[in-house]
């Protein structure tokens, strides 16, 4: 059997120890690894020529990557996951207490229960290259480090860098990290395996490394006790602001970190062990890991064909979403052509391109120099000079079909022959389009989100002509854009924009009926989305929404009309956050308050003091919510998306879904779908046809099988629906 570890003894006595999983692109711990190090690090402590031990990873870019998250997800009990935090814990000890000096030297990823192994070392070094980035991204599944990473980080770095790392999931660079103390030194990767030898060799002698700053003013607080409670007590705040309620795991790290703070290392990991077990069979715990799996199965090559590398990048289009694609791609190293149909248009997409850039500059994830660089590799053209060379082209011009027509038409005959061509439309056809081609089998539809650096899907759109090549391309060039990639099939709003439409647009019914807006946006903020409907029509801008209902419309008019409200929003010039007035108001581009001088705008008469419909928020959660549901089991029998995994994790990464609960299509099954079933048809009777059950959703609910389910084998079938639990 292969092993997961060997080292090599010198005749000086340094073991040097290397990691090499086999069989896996990555050093990962599961169980039967956790066993082979335990087994290494007691045949290390009961050698008598041991002087020191070098720790590294045998993959070329990567340390270790964490826990195994299959694993990590078939923990069945709160016991199983008790007593797997304490046997990593013991493991990890068991390093700390070698009486030989350990030195980590990191290359690559190091996270999860790799930095927590690496912090059992007695020193760490890590190479200063962009592949190295430490960090803790166990929040990010529900739970927290649970095999002594909350005691040691603490006490390693202090009390604000280390709720900074555990509660956020932040990956920090090696320099970012000398500078917290997370690491001792950051060295060029060609002189890592060198320096961690020198520096275990002077350990062996006795000489150490020069100690660090101590965090200077913000250590000494954090050393009195009424100081570290100020700051737990910030933190509690603040976690409150982002998440609520919905998320357990960072109020457990808070109280862990204090536990080991006040009663000690020892105290601190058996509270973390309790925290553990308690968190990883939580419903948010569960659902934020299966994301996590499923966003991984999405970088994926769509059928395992592989597609033609993208390296330079034509983007057509210097709005908004042009110069917010040509920034992204720029971010990621592609050399991009902008063009437009003028220069001070081509200039108006690199200043939103730089504008970008800044801001990343400011959030720390660049320096300037990086922004520079990411800048030269953007050029400006009002011609096709320069697309003959480009690998792909993303076309993000304006939402008219003749328009797109004609211009996708015009850069075809300019680029190789070689080159992929993808349209960018938020609900046009792209069969409407490829019949203008001559090469329609080069041709689908990348649909990225506004604003573009922020949001991470990209619905890669395959249209009836678009070959195994080209879907795959596109899928690769989304993901090298850092974006989650999901392949949807064509047709009217594909997925996102099509599930969506009916959300907003019974939104804006409840406004007319007279909902208050903070009421409405109010109770679907508290069921976890970042905003309420009315909000996003905002960020979304009024005129898109109107445009994206017509196509709808057309499409589906029996179910997708959109209510009158939406179209006489076009005559009051509010085009939502952008022209500082829609549902909110808005100052220096920031929401501000509800404006309660729209409705006499429209004509609608305001309800009277205490005539306003009083809804409970359940209502107004399902009134929005369940249309969404309905659309999808329509959707998903015509194929727009592979599986429901596709298209919860679409709704996820494209509009906010909130992670906790999964995707749209796991909290209708939680919910019960024949419970909805029942909900819509009380609806129809009591309110509108428009609310009637598609035939989709009702064999759902008719075989008990929900969206995730499977249907039972016939002679256990049974007729009668099924109620799941629901609000």
């Amino acid at each position: 059997m292969t092993r997961a570890f060997d080292y090599v003894l010198a005749e000086d006595g340094l073991a040097e120890v290397v990691f090499d999983l086999p069989d896996r692109p990555v050093n990962v711990w599961s169980r039967a690894v956790l066993g082979e190090f335990e087994d290494v690090v007691a045949e290390l402590a009961g050698r008598d020529d041991l002087s020191a031990v070098v720790f590294r990873s045998g993959k070329p870019g990567s340390f270790v990557a964490g826990a195994d998250i299959e694993e990590l997800a078939a923990v069945a009990s709160a016991e199983d996951a008790y007593a797997l935090s304490r046997r990593g814990q013991d493991a990890f000890q068991r390093l700390a207490d070698l009486s030989v000096p350990t030195v980590a030297a990191i290359h690559g990823a190091c996270v999860g229960g790799g930095l927590e192994f690496a912090l059992a070392c007695s020193f760490r070094l890590a190479s200063d290259d962009d592949a190295t980035k430490l960090g803790f991204p166990e929040i990010q599944l529900g739970i927290l480090p649970a095999w002594g990473g909350t005691q040691r980080v603490v006490r390693l770095i202090g009390l604000q860098d280390a709720l900074t790392l555990v509660l956020t999931g932040k990956r920090v660079g090696a320099r970012e990290a000398e500078r917290m103390g997370l690491v001792d030194e950051a060295v060029p990767a060609g002189r890592l395996l060198d320096r961690a030898r020198d520096v275990a060799r002077d350990a062996m002698r006795g000489e150490v490394l020069p100690a660090r700053a101590s965090g200077g003013l913000a250590r000494l607080v954090e050393r009195n006790p009424l100081g570290r409670k100020l700051i737990l007590g910030r933190a509690r705040k603040r976690v409150q602001q982002r998440t609520g309620t919905h998320y357990p795991a960072p109020y457990r790290v808070l109280e862990v970190v204090e536990i080991g703070l006040e009663e000690g290392m020892a105290a601190g990991l058996q509270a973390e062990a309790e925290a553990v077990a308690e968190l990883a069979s939580t419903p948010a715990a569960r659902n934020l890991m299966w994301l996590y799996r499923r966003s991984e199965a999405a970088k994926k090559p769509p059928g395992g064909v592989a597609g033609r590398p993208v390296r330079a990048l034509g983007v057509l289009g210097a709005g908004v979403m042009g110069g917010g694609i040509a920034e992204v791609a720029a971010y990621h190293e592609l050399t991009v052509r902008l063009k437009d149909v003028d220069l001070a248009r081509v200039a108006d997409g690199l200043a939103h391109a730089a504008r970008v850039a800044r801001k990343a500059v400011r959030r720390g994830k660049l320096d300037r120099r990086e922004a520079r660089d990411l800048m030269h590799r953007i050029s400006g053209t009002a011609t096709y000079v320069g697309f003959g060379r480009v690998d792909a082209v993303v076309e993000a011009i304006v939402e008219d079909l003749a328009v797109k027509r004609h211009v996708l038409a015009e850069v075809e005959r300019e680029l190789p022959e070689t080159a992929v061509l993808a349209t960018n439309t938020s609900s046009l056809r792209v069969d409407d389009m490829a019949s203008a081609l001559s090469r329609p089998e080069r041709f689908g539809g990348l649909h990225f989100f506004n604003p573009v650096e922020r949001m991470p899907l990209v619905e890669v759109v395959r249209g009836g002509r678009t070959s195994d090549e080209t879907l795959a391309t596109l899928h690769g060039l989304a993901r090298d854009m850092g974006k989650t990639p999901v392949v949807v099939r064509d047709g009217p709003g594909f997925w996102v924009n099509r599930l969506l439409f009916p959300y907003l647009n019974e939104a804006a019914r409840l406004y007319a009926e007279g909902v208050p807006t903070e009421d409405l946006d109010g109770a679907l903020e508290d069921f976890g989305l970042p905003m309420g409907p009315l909000a996003l029509l905002d960020e979304v801008g009024l005129d898109i929404a109107a445009k994206v209902g017509k196509v709808l419309e057309e499409a589906y008019p029996d179910r997708m009309k959109p209510h009158p409200l939406l179209h006489r929003l076009q005559t009051t010039e509010r085009l939502g956050r952008k022209s500082g007035a829609g549902f909110y108001r808005y100052a220096d581009g920031e929401r501000t308050e509800p404006d309660h001088a729209l409705r006499d705008e429209l004509g609608l008469p305001a309800p009277a003091a205490g005539e306003a419909p009083v809804y409970e928020d359940a209502y107004l959660v399902q009134r929005c919510l369940y249309p969404m549901v309905n659309e999808a089991a329509r959707a998903l029998d015509e194929g727009i998306v592979a599986s429901p995994e596709d298209g919860d994790l679409a709704l996820v990464t494209g509009i906010g879904w909130p992670p906790f609960r999964g995707g749209l299509m796991r909290w209708a099954d939680e919910v019960g779908v024949a419970r909805i079933v029942e909900r819509l048809e009380e609806w129809v009777r009591a309110i509108d046809p428009r609310f009637a059950a598609s035939e989709a959703l009702r064999e759902r609910a008719r075989w008990k099988d929900g969206f995730y389910g499977a249907p039972p084998p016939a002679e256990e079938q049974d007729l009668q629906p099924t109620f799941g639990s629901g609000f």
